[in-house]
């Protein structure tokens, strides 16, 4: 079952959501070299031809929405099977395993690069990813056992990734843990290593870009916090950063945030996950007076999915809406859900059916 992170913003009785691994499968491999990246941020044009709309990114043929989709039709539920198009029909993210990502990301990598398209990826595996302490409730430990470990496995990521064009979303919640507190006092400096390095490894290879975990308002809420932490995490070498990751904020928040920390940041581009964010935020509010965190994160009812995957965003500064945290996958066993990571039919179908488009 993959991990998931749970993060919580800094105040008093609030929570955001879980980020899951989705492993891909593959195809037949290409020997052609990678072309140069989607052009980024820019507004479709109409003198761009038939395919200016179709986003550059590469959509798994076999993932859960895509089994379900035919399982349904199987079972002449038609209708609901055209709903969950809207996921299955659409790119998402690959979660790299923690274990060894080669196969997994190798297969996903080469089925991108026969048909064209760009590979997003998740990379979620630093070490102590949050600590046991009653400020960092509901948030796993767990990644990688050290930092040797941790550098092995994104070299092993990084050549399973060489030859194809891919976009790594780098370390989700790991930034942000060193600003709320959660990464703990002793991984700080070792973090700040890893995530440097990360960053000068994937980037090697010239069809790789990246972009470091930022989190969101809600969860930092002064962008000024991030700024120092995101440079000493290898910002230089990136190509930006990612907002939003698991999260329900709006676009237009998300937006406006992320054009603040850019700003800050001498003018950085930046990536934004809006797989879940169609309808905005849950209410946040405990599930019981008794509850000592707020688990409105865990599959919260009546969200929607948000803006499709593209690399036509309209502004300047975001580079690209993705679906980072695959829309579908449960939160954990709150609400009736499954465990953490499994594929829940019902709450993928209800995300569609809310959704504007």
């Amino acid at each position: 079952m993959p991990p998931a992170v749970r993060r919580r913003p800094r105040r008093p009785a609030t929570a955001l959501g879980l980020v899951l691994l989705l492993a891909g499968s593959g195809a037949c491999a290409s020997d052609a070299d990678p072309a140069p990246g989607p052009r980024r941020g820019a507004p479709a044009s109409p003198a761009a031809g038939p395919d200016a709309a179709t986003p550059p990114f590469w959509v798994d043929p076999n993932s859960p929405a895509a089994r379900q989709v035919a399982a349904w039709e199987a079972q002449g539920r038609n209708s609901d099977a055209q709903l969950l198009r809207r996921i299955s029909e659409r790119p998402g993210a690959l979660w790299a395993p923690g274990g060894d990502p080669r196969p997994a990301v190798r297969r996903a990598a080469s089925a991108a690069r026969a048909a064209g398209r760009t590979l997003v990826v998740a990379a979620y595996n630093i070490p102590h990813r949050a600590v046991p302490h009653p400020s960092c409730a509901d948030r796993p430990t767990g990644g990688a056992r050290d930092a040797g470990a941790y550098r092995a496995w994104i070299g092993s990521l990084a050549d399973a990734l060489a030859g194809a064009r891919a976009l790594v979303v780098l370390e989700p919640g790991a930034v942000a843990h060193l600003v709320d507190g959660c990464a703990g006092p002793g991984p700080r400096e070792e973090r700040y290593r890893l995530l440097a390095e990360a960053v000068e490894r994937l980037k090697r290879d010239p069809g790789t870009r990246v972009y470091l975990d930022a989190g969101h308002a809600d969860w930092i809420r002064d962008p000024d916090d991030l700024v120092e932490p995101l440079r000493r995490s290898g910002l230089e070498r990136a190509d930006g950063f990612a907002l939003n990751v698991a999260g329900f904020r709006p676009d237009a928040e998300v937006r406006e945030y992320g054009a603040r920390l850019s700003r800050a940041l001498g003018g950085r581009h930046f990536v934004v996950d809006t797989g879940r964010n169609g309808a905005g935020p849950p209410p946040e509010s405990a599930e019981s007076p008794e509850a000592t965190t707020d688990r409105s994160w865990c599959n919260p009812p009546g969200r929607a999915l948000g803006t499709p995957p593209t690399d036509r965003t309209g502004d300047p500064l975001v580079d690209a809406y993705l679906w980072v945290r695959p829309p579908g996958a449960s939160d954990g066993t709150c609400r009736g859900g499954p465990e953490a990571g499994v594929w829940w039919p019902d709450h993928a179908l209800g995300l569609a059916r809310r959704a504007r488009e």
